[in-house]
């Protein structure tokens, strides 16, 4: 099962790409972790996006493009896999078809998790990290015993930089600009089922089981 998952900060895919590796016994694929693991190793595509890493600038799409054309190739892939966060544009979804095709592989699937802008922002928003412990609370769904302290430990509660609500809905508007646009480009191939992704953990992932199932 090869697939990709779709949708903007907050939107579950992490949870969801978790249990879809349980599920189907396939690797999740996130362009942040096999980048810093490609460097790691100094494959060859990791050894150029660490010249870019060290000059400060950003690594550009074909040298994102070679790693994850790497990562592919390898054998936990063999039955599929689940690519999370990568294509993020229409130029990277083209450049990973070219891929595709090259190993011999096609897409699955595609599946879109639809999301309430104003809701998501709530509910990133509304998360809250113990400075000392790390647990996490949220100031509706999961609140402390006590403002601002952590119900575990006593430590005082941060909001992460990420989560302020100026930076999330600037993270939403760069999702509708350069990403959003690949649910037509999916659409127009037949590979796109959109699922509602504000529902409980469990109901999302059954609808995404029976999107998979008709795919």
């Amino acid at each position: 099962m090869k697939i990709i998952l779709l949708g903007p900060p907050g939107a579950g895919k992490g949870t969801q790409a978790a249990m879809l590796m349980e599920t189907h016994g396939i690797p999740q694929i996130s362009t942040g972790d096999i980048l810093r693991a490609a460097v790691r190793d100094q494959s060859p595509m990791g050894i150029k996006a660490k010249e870019y890493m060290d000059a400060g600038g950003l690594v550009p799409d074909e040298v994102v493009i070679g790693i994850v054309a790497e990562r592919l190739q390898h054998a936990d892939c063999a039955q599929g896999f689940i690519l999370d966060g990568f294509p993020r544009t229409v130029p990277q979804a083209d450049a990973l078809q070219q891929v595709l095709s090259e190993l011999n592989k096609s897409l699955n699937a595609v599946i879109s998790l639809e999301v309430d802008t104003e809701a998501l922002v709530e509910r990133l928003a509304g998360r809250r990290t113990c400075s000392s412990c790390g647990r996490g609370f949220h100031l509706k769904y999961d609140p402390p015993a006590e403002d601002g302290s952590c119900s575990s430990c006593g430590g005082n509660l941060i909001q992460r930089d990420d989560d302020q609500e100026a930076t999330i809905r600037n993270r939403m508007q760069v999702y509708q600009q350069q990403t959003a646009p690949l649910e037509d480009y999916y659409r127009e191939q037949g590979l796109l089922t959109a699922v509602d992704g504000m529902g409980e953990i469990d109901a999302v992932q059954r609808a995404i089981e029976t999107a998979l199932q008709a795919s």
